[in-house]
C-alpha cells in the first residue's frame, strides 16, 4: 500500500477515535466528576432600582446592600435620592424596587398611605436602633442619677445647666422634627417644666457641643438616637448611660405604646426601639427569590454606622469614599456575608 495511504487511514482512526470520546475523556484542567460549566447567577440580565433619602449614612447601607446584588449577578442603577414619602411611593409605583430606608415603627403611617401591604413588602433589620434620654457615666454614677424624673429636682437639674438660667440644658432635637415634639410632650408630663429645658439647635451642632463638654469633664444630657457619630465618641454604657423613665406616654401616633414595647434591655426609655428595614415592590420580589432572601438576611449592627457616621462627620463623605467604606465593611465580614449569599443564591432553585 502507497505510504501516503496508510498515513490517510491512520490519521482517519485517531480523528474517530477523539471523536468518540465524551467530555470528560479529553484531558481538561477541571478535576474528575467537576462540571466546567458555569452555573448562572440569579439577578443575570436584571436591573434593580433602589433609592434613599439625604442622610449620608443611608448612603451607606444602600452600598453594602448594592454590593451583595451585585455578587449576585444583578446589575445596580445609580440610586436616586428624594424625600422618604417619594421614596415609598415609587417603591409602591413599581418606578423602584426596594429602599432601604423604612423606620418602623414610626413610618407606619406612611407605609399605610403608600398603599400597605397591597403595594409594599417589609423585609428583615437592616440596622436595630433606639432612642432615649443620656447622661454621662461619670455623674449618673457620682450622684446616682438613673432616671428622668430625679431631674425634678434643681440641685441635680442645675448639673447639666449650660447657659445659667438654673434649669437642665438637654441638647434635644431641631424644631419641627418628630423627636422635637416628644421630647417637649416628656418634659410636660414627666413634671421637668421648671428644671429642663430643650435646646433646639441642629444635631450636629448639638452632638458637637455634647463630645466638647464631655472631653472637657463637664456633665452632659442629650437626646440620643443610635445609631448616630455620637455614639462612637461616647460609647454606651462605658461613657454614657440611658436614663429610665417613670412610665410610658408618647404623643401622636404612639400614643398607644406600653411600657412592654418602650422597654430596652431591661430599662423602660420611654420610646419603642426602631428597625431600619428595606420595603420593596412585590412583583419584584416574586421574580426575584434571591434578591428577597438577601433583603430579609443583610443586616450592619449599630456599632459599624456609628463608626461610618463618624467618618461622613470627619469628612470622608463623597459618594467614592462612602463606597468604599462599604467594601471594606463587606470584606471585613466576608464569611458572615458569604453565608448570607449562599443563602440567597439558593432561593433561585
Amino acid at each position: 500500500m502507497p505510504r501516503f495511504s496508510v498515513f490517510a487511514a491512520g490519521a482517519a482512526l485517531l480523528v474517530s477515535t477523539i471523536a468518540c470520546q465524551s467530555t470528560s475523556d479529553v484531558a481538561t484542567d477541571a478535576p474528575a466528576g467537576e462540571s466546567t460549566t458555569e452555573i448562572p447567577m440569579p439577578g443575570e440580565g436584571i436591573t434593580v432600582r433602589t433609592g434613599h433619602g439625604d442622610w449620608l449614612q443611608e448612603v451607606f447601607l444602600v452600598d453594602i446592600v448594592n454590593i451583595g446584588l451585585e455578587e449576585l449577578g444583578y446589575n445596580v442603577a445609580e440610586p436616586v435620592q428624594a424625600a422618604y414619602s417619594a421614596l415609598h411611593l415609587s417603591v409602591a409605583n413599581g418606578e423602584l424596587d426596594y429602599n432601604p430606608s423604612f423606620y418602623d415603627p414610626s413610618a407606619l403611617g406612611m407605609f399605610e398611605n403608600s398603599g400597605g401591604a397591597e403595594k409594599l413588602t417589609l423585609l428583615g433589620e437592616l440596622v436595630p436602633a433606639q432612642a432615649g434620654y443620656l447622661i454621662d457615666k461619670a455623674t449618673a454614677e457620682e450622684y446616682q442619677i438613673t432616671t428622668v424624673e430625679q431631674l425634678q429636682d434643681p440641685e441635680l437639674a442645675q448639673l447639666f445647666d449650660t447657659d445659667g438660667d438654673g434649669k437642665a440644658n438637654l441638647a434635644g432635637c431641631p424644631t419641627g422634627t418628630g423627636c422635637n415634639e416628644r421630647v417637649h410632650h416628656h418634659i410636660d408630663v414627666y413634671g421637668l417644666q421648671d428644671t429642663v429645658e430643650q435646646d433646639e439647635a441642629s444635631t450636629t451642632v448639638m452632638s458637637a457641643d455634647v463630645v466638647t463638654r464631655y472631653g472637657q469633664g463637664k456633665p452632659v444630657l442629650f437626646y440620643g438616637y443610635n445609631p448616630h457619630w455620637i455614639f462612637a465618641i461616647l460609647k454606651l454604657d462605658e461613657d454614657a448611660i440611658w436614663l429610665e423613665v417613670p412610665f410610658t406616654d408618647l404623643p401622636g401616633d404612639q400614643a398607644g405604646a406600653t411600657e412592654e414595647e418602650t422597654t430596652f434591655n431591661g430599662k423602660n426609655l420611654g420610646i419603642p426601639p426602631v428597625s431600619q428595614r428595606i420595603i420593596a415592590n412585590p412583583e419584584f420580589l416574586a421574580e426575584n427569590p434571591s434578591a428577597q432572601r438577601w433583603f430579609e438576611l443583610v443586616n450592619v449592627p449599630p456599632e459599624a454606622l456609628n463608626e461610618e457616621s463618624l467618618l461622613i462627620y470627619e469628612g470622608e463623605n463623597t459618594p467614592d469614599d462612602i463606597r468604599r467604606h462599604a467594601e471594606e465593611w463587606v470584606e471585613a465580614n466576608r464569611e458572615q456575608v458569604d453565608m448570607w449569599l449562599d443563602e440567597a443564591q439558593q432561593a433561585a432553585n
